[in-house]
Formats: C-alpha cells, sequence, structure tokens
C-alpha cells in the first residue's frame, strides 16, 4: 500500500509542480486548489495532509481544525509566505507538525514530508485503522477493505467504479459533491471527456441500492442525506 498525500495549494503552477515532486516518491497525492474542495475531502483521511495557509474560501487554520477534529493524530505540514515566526507559532499551537516557509524549494518539502511520514507510521500504514474500516450508510454496511457492501447480511454486487462512488458518498455525508469532483475522483485527474458518464453512474448506482439517501443537486452534482 502507498502512502496518500493530500496537497492544498491555490497558485496552480506550485501545486502542479509539488505534486510532481510528490509522486516521484511513489506516493499518491490529491491536490486541491481551494479549502472549501479540500474540506469535502477530509473524511478521506490521507496519511498526511499539506496546507497551505492563504487560501480561497476556507482559510488553512480552519482546515486543520477540522482535520484535528476528526482525526486528532493525522500529521500536517503547513505552508506559507507570511509571517514565518506567526504562522509557526499559531500552526504548532493548534496541532500541525511541521513548517515550511516560503519560498523553499520542492525538494526541501519532500524530505519533511518523508521524515514526518515515518515519525507518524514508522511502516505501519494501518496505524488510522485504515484496514478495518467499515461505514455505514442506512441500510446499508460499506466495507472499504474488502470493498464490499451488504445490506444486512446480505452482500451486493456493485462494480469497482459503483463501488469507489458508494465510498467517495459515504465518506462525506451531507456534502454537495459536484459532478469535477466525483469525475477526479473516481476516474483520475487524468481523464478527458463528457462528465455526463457521472450521471450514469449515479443511476447505476441507485438502481442497485434503491434504499440510498441520494439527492440531485440540481446544476451540480450530489449529496447524500444525513442520517
Amino acid at each position: 500500500m502507498e502512502y496518500r498525500i493530500n496537497l492544498v495549494e491555490d497558485e496552480p503552477n506550485l501545486n502542479q509542480l509539488l505534486s510532481s515532486y510528490l509522486r516521484q516518491e511513489g506516493w499518491r497525492v490529491h491536490s486541491f486548489l481551494d479549502g472549501g474542495e479540500a474540506r469535502a475531502a477530509i473524511l478521506e483521511r490521507p496519511h498526511l495532509w499539506i496546507l497551505d495557509i492563504m487560501l480561497p474560501e476556507v482559510d488553512g487554520y480552519q482546515l486543520l481544525r477540522e482535520i484535528k477534529a476528526d482525526s486528532p493524530r493525522m500529521p500536517v505540514v503547513f505552508i506559507s509566505a507570511r509571517d514565518a515566526d506567526i504562522d509557526r507559532i499559531v500552526g504548532l499551537e493548534m496541532g500541525s507538525e511541521d513548517y515550511v516557509a516560503k519560498p523553499f524549494t520542492p525538494r526541501e518539502l519532500v524530505i519533511r514530508t518523508r521524515r514526518l511520514l515515518d515519525r507518524a507510521y514508522g511502516g505501519n500504514y494501518a496505524e488510522w485503522g485504515e484496514l478495518e474500516q467499515r461505514l455505514r450508510i442506512d441500510p446499508y454496511l460499506v466495507d472499504e477493505p474488502a470493498r464490499m457492501v451488504y445490506e444486512g447480511e446480505t452482500p451486493l454486487e456493485l462494480t469497482s467504479r459503483e463501488f469507489d462512488l458508494l465510498l467517495y458518498f459515504a465518506k462525506r455525508p451531507g456534502y454537495s459533491l459536484s459532478r469535477e469532483q466525483i469525475l477526479r475522483h473516481v476516474w483520475g485527474e487524468d481523464y478527458f471527456g463528457s462528465d455526463r458518464v457521472v450521471d450514469d453512474l449515479v443511476r447505476r448506482l441507485r438502481k442497485k441500492l434503491p434504499a440510498l439517501r441520494l439527492e440531485t443537486v440540481y446544476g451540480y452534482g450530489y449529496r447524500v442525506v444525513k442520517a
């Protein structure tokens, strides 16, 4: 299993550059350009977050609060071009494990990230109980490690993408997810094509899981209603 890293940086060129360097280490990187979009991914529980402080919609401080509220031991690295001393103190007081001041070289971030991953996990990828994670999205139970879905004791057959979509919703109850977000998560960032494939996949999921409380957010995307 590879380490999963969520990177939040609103400068597109820097975001792309840092993502490239991190992926060269064999890590799986999910990058975001604004805090609002990143907030919807908190329940993904990656192995580590890298947060810029100054972000559109939701700033890095607020994201850190919400990340730590969900997973208090989640490793977080702050990056910022603002006053280094103030940001470092505030970030550390709020629970971040490391801080990198701009300007910095991508290699420096890679080294700091590797060291923090080693300290946090020591090779144990299941530190947060990810291999035992089961999510309930009534009346269904989603077994992430086994990639199985159950209704009561009955296993239900889903395709790989149907399961990925269900898991994406199950980790974000109450969040409105855009077609673009779903497309990128399920099909990957390199996918080029119509976002209408999302609607087709949702139709198939609704047919197989008729009790799923999945709402259409017209002109935007979809949302699973919180129980």
